[in-house]
C-alpha cells in the first residue's frame, strides 16, 4: 500500500519551510503528497469559488518554486481546498486519506506557551490518527541526529518504534530522566549513594532490554545511544535541547513523561528543532 503524506498549508511565508520538508519527505519515501488548505466556511459561495482557484494556483506556484530551490523532482501530489474549522478538517482528511503523517508549520507565537493550547497545531496534535510533524527549520538540514525521550509508557515504546522504522540510518539518542526519592536529603550518605547507583543501573538495564526487543523487530537498526540524566523530565529535556539541539525530536503525545501537555506547549513555543509527535497506537 502506497504512503500518503498530508501537508496543511496556510499560505504564509512562515509555512514555506514545512512545505519544503513535506516535498522532500515525499520524494525520499516515494509517498504521495496531499496538500490541503482550509477556507473560511462563512465566506459567500461566489467568493469561495474564486478563492479556491486562487489558492490552488498559489500552492502550485509555491510547489514549483520549492522544487527548483531544493533541486527536487516532482512528487506525486494532490491539491485540494475545503471549508471548515482548520484543525477539524485536517484531522478528518487524515482519517479519510489514511495518512501516514501530517506535516504542519511551527507555532508562530514563539516564547509564549500560554498561547499554544488553542492553536490549530496543538489541536491537531491532540487528536491526529498518525504522527504529526511540526517543522520550523529549513529542509536543507538533514535529520542525522534524532532525540527520543523514553520512559516505560506505551506511547514511548510506540514513538521509538516509529522512529526506528522511519529513520533507519539516523543516529538516535534515547533520553531518560530519572528522579529517585531522597536524593536531596541523603545524597551525601554512602549507603544511599550505593543504593541509588544500583537503581540507576537497573533503570539502564531495563531500558536497554526494551530497546533491544524493539530493534529485534526491524531489519535496519540505526546507531543508538542511551543517556540517563537526573531531574524533572521537562527541565531535563529543555536543558538538553538548549545545549545540544538535535535535528529532530521524536516525542509521544501522551505518556508518563510528566506534565505532558505542558511539555508539548513549551516545545511548540520554543522550537529548538523539528518535532515529530506520535500517538500510543
Amino acid at each position: 500500500m502506497s504512503q500518503t503524506l498530508l501537508f496543511a498549508s496556510d499560505l504564509s511565508a512562515e509555512n514555506r519551510a514545512a512545505f519544503a520538508r513535506a516535498v522532500r519527505l515525499a520524494v525520499e519515501s516515494g509517498a504521495r503528497l496531499d496538500i490541503i488548505h482550509v477556507l473560511d466556511p462563512y465566506l459567500p459561495r461566489r467568493v469561495l469559488h474564486d478563492l479556491e482557484e486562487a489558492v490552488v494556483a498559489d500552492i502550485r506556484t509555491t510547489l514549483t518554486d520549492l522544487r527548483e530551490d531544493y533541486a527536487l523532482p516532482e512528487p506525486q501530489s494532490l491539491i485540494q481546498t475545503m471549508a471548515g474549522a482548520p484543525y477539524a478538517e485536517i484531522i478528518r482528511e487524515a482519517h479519510e486519506r489514511q495518512a501516514d503523517m501530517i506535516i504542519l508549520g511551527a507555532h508562530r507565537k514563539r516564547g509564549q506557551p500560554d498561547l499554544v493550547a488553542g492553536t490549530t497545531l496543538a489541536r491537531v496534535l491532540r487528536s491526529a490518527p498518525c504522527p504529526v510533524l511540526s517543522v520550523s527549520h529549513l529542509a536543507t538540514q538533514a535529520w542525522h541526529d534524532i532525540l527520543v525521550p523514553v520512559d516505560f509508557s506505551l506511547t514511548s515504546r510506540q514513538t521509538l518504534r516509529e522512529t526506528l522504522r522511519r529513520f533507519p540510518e539516523a543516529r538516535l539518542t534515547l533520553l531518560h530522566a530519572w528522579d529517585i526519592p531522597g536524593e536531596r536529603e541523603l545524597g551525601s550518605n554512602g549507603d544511599y549513594a550505593r543504593w541509588r547507583d544500583r537503581e540507576v543501573e537497573r533503570l539502564r538495564t531495563h531500558l536497554e532490554r526494551e530497546t533491544e526487543q524493539l530493534m529485534g523487530e526491524l531489519d535496519d537498526v540505526p546507531e543508538l545511544e542511551l543517556v540517563l540524566e537526573q531531574g524533572d523530565p521537562l527541565e531535563v529535556l529543555m536543558t538538553r535541547l538548549r545545549r545540544q539541539p538535535p535535528d529532530l525530536l521524536a516525542l509521544g503525545s501522551r505518556g508518563q513523561l510528566g506534565r505532558q501537555s505542558q511539555i508539548t506547549e513549551r516545545l511548540l513555543s520554543e522550537p529548538h528543532c523539528d518535532i515529530m509527535l506520535c500517538r500510543a497506537w
